[in-house]
């Protein structure tokens, strides 16, 4: 299912294969937390900006509109009109972010909706069945993500849990996948690391969990962008990449911005995800080839040019900078739709340009062309 074509240091060039179309790596996942990208970007959109892989939120779309419809519908893929890859998160990720909602147990956790205060209970069990009836091309593992920086003895204990919870994810896939009116029966399962920030922790819970590799399509490492520095975060993925199978997919979860993404490909990772693209871009924050620029500066108001030369975004190639900023001005939604459909676009684009470079043997030079300039402001 995934092949490692080609390296450069720990940097990888590789290709998925999946029942819903080649997923080419390294790849960022473009966020439709429920089952639609913020700013009103359609998957008709989506193929025009060069997304490979749609990714949903299970416990979103289990509060609204229910797994249970969505499946009634003809599954996740049917149901927004997206042939192409879909990853579905476990719902793992709100253990941390609904911290002042939920309760934590073996069996699960449980949780009061953040729309109606209603009582939802979500484990392993619970997370693979939503995901099955959501019928996405890879499911990740429940797991607890927790906070940093964290207690050592929790974080011992958070990932001896994640871990027992893993082999039971396994077992409920296979189950799920043979049912007769399952939506996908050759779903894919992600397992997920933890341990904080903590070395030691980090490698004996990947190991652990590396021990089910043949059950499992790929592998993530969770639990960062959650309050480390960025020094932290890469360090901890060099701690934990020598024990990652080779064969299998790294996806390093949420993470993050355009010199986050290629100083983790550096480091041996081949999957990335992220809200941080579209949500800047609702509030006129732009990436480019050159920097990061706040379309709603003055001095952008009587700028003919567009968001970025040469850029064939929807965005791009029809309008000015000054129009669009007059449309945040205005409040009209097309300002927001067209700075939405330019980052994703970048993003899609900049993985696309770290495939070619991976390609040709020239990442280290990419990398030290381009680092400083994506993580600066846009001069001009």
């Amino acid at each position: 299912m995934f092949k490692v074509l080609k390296k450069e240091g720990f940097a990888r060039r590789g290709r998925m294969e999946t029942v819903h179309g080649t997923i080419e790596t390294p790849v960022f996942m473009n966020v439709g937390t429920s089952a639609a990208i913020k700013g009103a970007v359609s998957t008709d959109d989506l193929k025009e900006i060069k997304c490979q892989v749609e990714l949903s939120n299970t416990y979103h779309l289990h509060i609204r509109p229910g797994d249970e419809l969505i499946k009634e519908m003809g599954g996740l893929h049917k149901f927004f009109n997206w042939s192409g890859p879909v990853l579905t998160d476990s719902g793992g990720f709100q253990v941390f972010s609904l911290a002042t909602l939920r309760k934590i147990s073996e069996e699960g956790v449980h949780f009061a909706s953040h729309m109606d205060g209603k009582r939802i209970f979500m484990g392993p069990k619970e997370s693979m069945k939503i995901q099955a009836n959501l019928g996405s091309t890879i499911a990740m593992a429940f797991d607890e993500c927790i906070a940093n920086p964290a207690e050592l003895n929790y974080a011992r204990n958070s990932c001896a849990r994640t871990t027992r919870w893993l082999k039971i994810c396994i077992d409920e896939v296979k189950k799920n996948n043979q049912m007769e009116d399952a939506v996908n029966p050759n779903q894919l399962l992600f397992g997920i690391n933890q341990g904080s920030t903590f070395e030691k922790l980090r490698i004996d819970h990947m190991k652990s969990i590396a021990e089910y590799r043949d059950d499992l399509a790929g592998f993530a490492i969770g639990g960062l962008a959650v309050g480390e520095s960025a020094e932290e975060m890469y360090h901890t993925i060099e701690v934990v990449e020598p024990y990652m199978p080779e064969d299998k997919p790294r996806y390093l979860m949420g993470v993050g911005t355009p010199g986050n993404i290629l100083n983790a490909v550096k480091r041996g990772v081949d999957f990335f995800d992220c809200v941080m693209p579209s949500r800047n871009a609702r509030h006129g924050n732009l990436f480019t080839s050159k920097g990061f620029m706040n379309l709603n500066n003055e001095k952008y108001a009587k700028d003919s040019r567009p968001i970025e030369e040469g850029c064939q975004c929807p965005a791009c190639r029809s309008y000015s900078r000054s129009y669009i900023r007059h449309l945040f001005k205005a409040r009209e939604l097309l300002g927001m739709r067209l700075c939405v459909l330019h980052n994703l676009y970048f993003y899609n684009v900049l993985m696309e340009r770290i495939r070619e470079a991976l390609d040709e043997g020239r990442f280290e030079q990419f990398y030290n062309e381009n680092i400083e300039i994506l993580e600066s402001r846009l001069q001009d």
